[in-house]
This record gives C-alpha cells, sequence and structure tokens, in this order.
C-alpha cells in the first residue's frame, strides 16, 4: 500500500509497506535537475551531488562511509535531467539511522574549499571516461544538436569551463536556494511503516522553513540536424539516430513503449533481428524513449564497421518506414505488450526500484498508478494506436549524429527521410 502525505513545511512523504522485505530502501528526491540550470550553471546539480559526500558538520566523508559499511548498507546518489536523488538501503530496522545520515547530507554539507578543488578534479576524470566511452559521446552529440540553445542538450555533468568556475559561495547560495522543503521528496519502500517514517522525516526535515518551488524548465524547440565528429581511434562507427516523442504523462505513452519494443526495444525486435541476428551487421542495435515532463526523444543506437555504416543506416531507416507505413500483425502486438508488462514487473523487484518508482510517478503524474492499472495501459493499446503514435512521431526527416574514423563519411539528410 502507498501512502502520500505532505509535510506542514512542504516536504512530500512516500511509503509502500513492503511486509515480504528485510530490507528498505529510503531516499531524498530533489525536483530539480540539470534542465533547471542557466548556462554558466552548467553542471552545479551535479557538482552539488558530490560534494554532498565530502562531509558534514558532524560527519566527515569517512565517518559517512564508514556508518552505511557498518550496517551493511548501501548508499547511492545521480543526477538526472529532471531531478536529483541520495539513497540507501539498509535492513528495515536500520531505517532510523539511515534517515539519520540522509538529513544530515542534504541538509549540513560543508562546502569547503579544499575539497571542492579535489572534486573538480574528480568530474574532469569523469568527464574524460565519457570522452572514452563512444556511445556516449554519439548520445551527447545528438542531444546537444537536437534540443539546441536549452538546457535539455546539455551534457549533465557540465563542461570544463562551467565545472572549474564553481566558487564555494556560488555552491552555497545554489544549495540554499534549490534544497528547500517545497522541492523536497522523501521515499521509502520494503520493510517500512509509514507512521514511523513520518515521525522521522519530521524529526529530520520538519524544522526546515518553508520555500518557494524553483522555475519551470523552459520547452526546447527541436532541431533535425545531422552532425557527424571524426575520431581516429576508434574501431567502430557509432551512430544514433531519433526524433520527438512524447512527454511522462502523455496517455499515447503506452502506444509509444510498444512501439519501441517492436522496433528495438527486445532481443526479438525487428532492428536486432534484421540486422544482427539476419545480416551480422552489428553487434549492438538498440532503440529506446527518453521520456520529461514537457517532451519526450526516441532514439536508436548502432555500432558498426565504416564498410557497413550506410548499409545498416539504409535498413533501420527502412525499419522505421515501415512502423510508419504498415499496421502491426496481432502477434507481434501481444508479444510486445507481454515484454512490456513482464519487464516492469521484474524491474520493480527490489526496494530501490520500488523506491524510484515513487517518486517518479509523484513527479510525472502527480499520484500513483497501481500496477493493474499501467497493465490495462498497455492493454489497451491497438495496432492502430502503434501506427498513429509512429506516424505522429517518426514522419519527416530523422536527426543523427555520428562519430568514428569517418574518413570524410557523413548521412545525407535525403537518406534520413521517412
Amino acid at each position: 500500500m502507498v501512502v502520500r502525505q505532505v509535510l506542514s513545511n512542504g516536504v512530500t512523504l512516500l511509503t509502500e509497506r513492503m511486509p515480504e522485505m528485510r530490507s528498505a530502501a529510503v531516499g531524498v528526491w530533489l525536483r530539480r535537475g540539470s534542465r533547471h540550470e542557466t548556462a554558466q550553471q552548467s553542471g552545479l546539480y551535479h557538482f552539488i551531488e558530490h560534494m554532498l559526500f565530502k562531509g558534514t558538520k558532524s560527519r566527515s566523508a569517512e565517518q559517512i562511509a564508514a556508518e552505511v559499511d557498518a550496517i551493511g548498507g548501501h548508499m547511492d546518489a545521480f543526477t538526472a535531467k529532471e531531478y536529483a536523488a541520495f539513497h540507501l538501503k539498509v535492513l528495515g530496522e536500520q531505517l532510523p539511522l539511515a534517515m539519520d545520515i540522509l538529513g544530515d547530507l542534504v541538509q549540513n554539507p560543508l562546502f569547503d574549499e579544499a575539497d571542492i578543488a579535489k572534486e573538480k578534479k574528480v568530474i574532469f576524470e569523469e568527464m574524460a571516461m565519457v570522452e572514452d566511452t563512444p556511445d556516449d559521446i554519439v548520445m551527447e552529440m545528438f542531444s546537444s544538436t537536437f534540443w539546441p540553445d536549452n538546457p535539455l542538450g546539455r551534457p549533465i555533468l557540465g563542461t570544463r569551463e562551467t565545472v572549474g568556475s564553481f566558487g564555494q559561495g556560488e555552491l552555497l547560495r545554489f544549495f540554499r536556494s534549490a534544497f528547500n522543503p517545497a522541492n523536497l521528496v522523501v521515499a521509502a519502500a520494503g520493510r517500512v511503516e509509514h507512521a514511523a517514517a513520518r515521525a522521522l522525516v519530521e524529526r529530520h526535515f520538519g524544522a526546515l522553513e518553508r520555500g518557494r518551488p524553483g522555475a519551470p524548465a523552459r520547452r526546447p524547440k527541436v532541431a533535425r540536424a545531422v552532425v557527424a565528429r571524426s575520431k581516429k581511434q576508434l574501431e567502430q562507427v557509432h551512430v544514433c539516430v531519433g526524433a520527438p516523442s512524447c512527454r511522462q504523462s502523455d496517455p499515447a505513452r503506452f502506444a509509444l513503449y510498444v512501439m519501441n519494443t517492436v522496433l528495438g526495444g527486445s532481443m526479438s525486435s525487428r532492428l536486432f533481428q534484421n540486422i544482427r541476428e539476419k545480416r551480422g551487421l552489428v553487434y549492438s542495435i538498440s532503440s529506446g524513449v527518453s521520456a520529461y515532463a514537457d517532451t519526450g526523444v526516441f532514439t536508436i543506437y548502432a555500432a558498426t564497421s565504416l564498410d557497413s555504416v550506410r548499409e545498416v543506416l539504409r535498413l533501420t531507416v527502412d525499419e522505421v518506414r515501415r512502423m510508419v507505413g504498415e499496421r502491426l500483425p496481432d502477434e507481434e502486438l501481444r508479444r510486445a505488450k507481454e515484454h512490456i508488462k513482464g519487464s516492469l514487473l521484474l524491474s520493480l523487484e527490489g526496494t530501490v526500484s520500488r523506491m524510484s518508482h515513487l517518486v517518479r510517478q509523484e513527479l510525472y503524474l502527480g499520484r500513483q498508478m497501481s500496477l493493474d492499472e499501467i497493465a490495462e495501459g498497455i492493454d489497451a493499446v491497438t495496432a492502430d494506436d502503434v501506427q498513429r503514435v509512429a506516424r505522429r512521431y517518426l514522419s519527416g526527416q530523422l536527426a543523427a549524429s555520428v562519430i568514428g574514423s569517418l574518413h570524410g563519411y557523413r548521412p545525407k539528410a535525403k537518406d534520413l527521410l521517412v
């Protein structure tokens, strides 16, 4: 059973009791992410995420790690485009300590100047790691040209220039502005009782002064550009093609999920079977949907040789055209629905995934959809619905990004027309 409660100062609490579990996952989520930054602030939320683990007024970084290790817990954090999260997984009886640690982390960071200088080096290494990962680079290239002049198109890590400019004063001001009750969601799932969780949240977060939610993000404009970057040391050519898709709360999302599963979202998908299994042209090819509060993007990624890239791209566009132009066979529709439902249920077997699921539904839907309601939405999708969303989003020219040892190769816009 999911229980939702808003404290008097504006902190939102979500709990789901899972009595069969021995563990509990608890997280503090921020309703702000990298798309809420200005160009000069790019990477600030991610940098603050790192700094919150560097020590508080009452705990050193080493003490934080030792306390979590002493109870066999697992602590993690991440920054996304529209939110950030700090969470702990512990045995149910250790929930009070977990809440104490998280409350301390997100309210009492030190932002020590020496730690700031060291963490900049860590993040520069993280940026270098991305540069050594071509599938990450090609996706960043795609986003930056797909959403030009908008925070959604910028990397979550920021740039060397922006991160290098961050100082203690700016970090403190930004932190105090963002980490206020109006922007905070505390969620717990597993061996947890709502009344006990509420008491812990009131103890550790109840004294925070009510703040104001941040300004809404600016909706991006889409540019269906083609961009190529030569990187001679790469053995493969990495390709990303894509088109706009729906927002997180759009009723058409269920049909879009089915379309994605059929096209490239599973091992039995058309792209995987036709391009990898039948022709052996790639090792990796897949499609995916990234959805946000007001927009979304559908992408296809593939890695292949320079000799095969033209054929891979041609076959990929052919499959997209087929999705737009032909009605989905009943058996393929049924198989895709069952895949989505099975994958969803399997993904929600753990306490961390259930806790995360609670928050994302709160952020994007403003309510909790039961698994039965989600399954009903998937089951209600028809072949006509799938073709309708395919025509709506995939018709026209696909955007594309390519990286590799290209020797002058660059996809032509006319080859990406659907």
